[in-house]
């Protein structure tokens, strides 16, 4: 059976991310990771990507079909360019990947707005720092206030992050790699189209774009059958 390891981005930990792709179990082989400092882990003092990517690469052992969102993506590419030979696919959904288009004005503005929030946002209000956050990604979540234990700690963790616009992603050893790539977006925000393009060209990827869900494109009702026929045509 083929195993599917699935990475979740900011705030919300793996369980909640990726709550509508259990369906699959019937399938696939699910892995679905709760990153350090997420519950049900602990709180963590520093969330770094290049961290994860390592941590990540780790849990492929003799090999998987990797599933990023958000941050998860960036996460993921880090992943799959450390270690490509235990890579059977790649899927990422709009990964905040900044440095892969920095003539772009959108995601110049982009970058440049997260890093103010990180600079200048009330990290001592971690309800507050992630309603501004969510304001950035275009995100329609509206959390309860107060928040719930869990998502505090996402929060939190957030507060934490290392921001995704350092993060140096190894295009030509993806490229070089003979796995599949699907990449993913939602058509609400056009830092994100942007990024999703240059990994569609670079990558020669292919390309999934469903609309209506905002960031959280995974909940919509198509991903699933299509991330399954990616890893199905990867496993022939």
């Amino acid at each position: 059976m083929e195993r599917l390891v699935f990475v979740h981005g900011s705030v919300a930990n793996g369980t909640a991310t990726w709550s509508g792709q259990r369906e699959l179990a019937d399938r696939f082989e699910l892995e679905i990771l709760n990153r350090p400092g997420f519950p049900p882990n602990p709180p963590a003092e520093r969330s770094d990507f290049d961290d994860d990517a390592r941590w990540v690469a780790e849990l492929l052992r003799d090999g998987g079909h990797l599933v990023g969102n958000s941050y998860g993506g960036v996460i993921s590419l880090l992943a799959a360019a450390r270690r490509p030979e235990l890579v059977r696919s790649l899927t990422v959904i709009e990964p905040p990947a900044t440095r892969l288009a920095p003539d772009e004005l959108a995601v110049r503005r982009f970058a440049d707005e997260g890093m103010d929030w990180w600079a200048r946002g009330p990290k001592d209000d971690p309800e507050a720092f992630l309603r501004g956050f969510l304001r950035t990604v275009g995100s329609n979540f509206d959390p309860p206030s107060p928040l719930p234990p869990e998502l505090e700690q996402g929060a939190r963790a957030l507060v934490v992050q290392r921001g995704p616009w350092e993060a140096e992603i190894g295009l030509e050893t993806l490229a070089a790699a003979s796995f599949p790539k699907l990449v993913v977006s939602g058509a609400h925000h056009a830092a994100f189209d942007a990024i999703c393009d240059v990994l569609e060209r670079d990558l020669q990827a292919h390309r999934l774009v469903l609309p209506g869900f905002g960031h959280s494109v995974a909940r919509h009702p198509d991903f699933n059958e299509h991330l399954a026929a990616l890893v199905e045509s990867a496993g022939r």
